[in-house]
Parts: structure tokens; C-alpha cells; sequence
């Protein structure tokens, strides 16, 4: 495996495995990685010749200074990760070699960029469109892996990929849970023992629900998940959609849309960290 931390070094590697025929497979990550992601690379690893992963934090996705310089960075652990998933190629550049000169592009997909995360994170899904944008034209893979657990993101990317007319294909894998059903995110390495023991009342919230949801309408289903997890002690839901899975937009009934999705961001514990989550009602 080798890492670099130059753009011109990668797209030298892969111009001769280009040249040879084969087939490129790219992870976006921001580091910090877990089995999650490791699950996203072994299946790239899979279906493609060459896997590249990117290892970046990227600044322009943060409209929090402070979540920012909180998020967790460990490169070398990261790389031991991608050695044993068998990643071919890692990029690791400075906040200067990915943006050599300020982006000044703009995006935005509405209603699928605008609303949920894109409502509560102003700018954030500009800089996801920045950030993917620039790797998509970096490294010209064949087929990008994204998680489902940032599920809006995957949407807006799609849109993206529409936008500018990209050959490349969009492969969404299933959320990677750890065994009490917590969600596995870079940020869960920011939660104490104690907001580690709360945060899988979320998943639970969300599953109930699913039962709850067959015999009550879908604002009582809506009101009973809220309840429940704020009913927990340093848990507190920032927002919890339930919407059409397609269009992202809120549904009223069960019956509005045959794909029906709830999503949902928490923030856990007193500094507060923001876990996200989802759970499908339909479709």
C-alpha cells in the first residue's frame, strides 16, 4: 500500500494502472476510520482492480470551528486499517494541496441539499459537493463507495454526479452497527464511557418505532421517538424527519409516499457530540 500526500504522486500511480486496463475503486473518508468504513474499502476492494482511499477532514464541510478542530485525526492507525483491508492507495493531503487556492464554487440541489442536515449545517453539503468534486476529478474512479448512515449525503452526491454529467458510479453499502446497534461513526471515539453507555437509545428508539409505527399514525410515531430519547439522560434531538426516501421532503400520512424514511440527529453528552442515524418505515 502506499500513501501520499502530493495529488500528482496518486494520479501518476494511477495513470500506468489506467494505461494496463484496470479498474479504479474510490472511498471518500475523512479518517478516524472504523470497521464501518473498513466494510466500504473490502467491497471495493472486491469489485475493482485498484482501490484508492482519501484520508482528508475537509474544512470546507465544517460551519463549526469548533467541530472541526475537535474531530478525531489518526493517520497511522488509519493506514494499519487500510493495510489489513488490502487499499492499494491512500491520500493524505494538507488543507493546502487539496485547496491550493480558496473554492469558490457553490452548490446546491434543493430539496434534497436543503433541507434536514442542509437546513441545520448551512454550507455543509457545499463542502461535501467541494471536497467529493475534487477527488472525483483527482482520481477519475470507476465506482465511489459511500456509507448509508450519512444518507442525505449519498443524495446529494447523486445530484452532483447528475449535475456534471460524471461517468462514475455511485455504490451505497449498508450501515455498519456495533453489537448494542449504535451506529459506527468517527465521532463515536469523541463520546465518554458514560455518553458511550446512552447513545445506543437511539437505535433503540428508532426500531421500536418501526412496531410502534403499524398501529399509530405517523405524527404520534414522530412525537414517541423524540419523547423517548430525550427522556434519556444527556440525550437531546436536534431534529427527527420522517420523509419520502426519494425527494427527502416530509411526509404527513403513511400513505403519502410508498418509501418512507426516518432520520434523526442527536446530540449526546455535554460537549455535545452529533450522532446521526436513520431508519426505513417503508419501501
Amino acid at each position: 500500500m502506499k500513501v501520499f500526500k502530493k495529488i500528482v504522486d496518486l494520479q501518476n500511480a494511477l495513470f500506468d494502472d489506467r494505461k494496463a486496463g484496470k479498474s479504479v475503486g474510490l472511498v471518500p473518508t475523512m479518517g478516524a476510520l472504523h470497521e464501518g468504513h473498513a466494510s466500504l474499502v473490502r467491497r471495493s476492494v472486491e469489485q475493482n482492480d485498484v482501490t484508492v482511499v482519501s484520508v482528508f477532514v475537509n474544512p470546507t464541510q465544517f460551519n463549526d470551528q469548533g467541530d472541526l478542530n475537535r474531530y478525531p485525526r489518526d493517520l497511522d492507525s488509519d493506514c494499519r486499517l487500510l493495510e489489513q483491508c488490502k487499499a492499494d492507495y491512500v491520500l493524505a493531503p494538507e488543507v493546502e494541496e487539496m485547496y491550493p487556492t480558496p473554492d469558490r464554487r457553490h452548490f446546491e440541489y434543493p430539496p434534497v441539499s436543503t433541507v434536514m442536515e442542509g437546513a441545520h449545517r448551512p454550507g455543509h453539503f457545499n463542502g461535501v459537493c467541494q471536497v467529493v468534486s475534487r477527488l472525483f476529478y483527482i482520481v477519475r474512479p470507476d465506482r465511489v463507495y459511500f456509507g448509508e448512515k450519512d444518507w442525505q449525503q449519498i443524495a446529494v452526491v447523486k445530484a452532483m454526479v447528475k449535475h456534471l454529467q460524471l461517468n462514475v458510479q455511485i455504490v451505497e453499502c449498508p450501515i455498519v452497527r456495533e453489537a448494542d446497534g449504535l451506529a459506527r461513526s468517527s465521532r463515536n471515539a469523541l463520546l465518554s464511557a458514560s455518553e458511550r453507555a446512552i447513545a445506543p437509545a437511539i437505535y433503540k428508539a428508532l426500531r421500536e418505532s418501526t412496531e410502534y409505527a403499524k398501529n399509530h399514525t405517523l405524527k404520534e410515531t414522530h412525537e414517541k421517538v423524540v419523547s423517548d430519547i430525550n427522556a434519556v439522560d444527556g440525550l437531546e434531538v436536534e431534529y427527527f424527519s420522517i420523509v419520502d426516501g426519494n425527494t427527502l421532503q416530509d411526509v404527513a400520512e403513511w400513505d403519502d409516499s410508498p418509501y418512507v424514511v426516518g432520520c434523526i440527529t442527536v446530540y449526546c453528552g455535554a460537549t455535545p457530540i452529533r450522532l446521526i442515524d436513520h431508519i426505513k418505515y417503508k419501501g
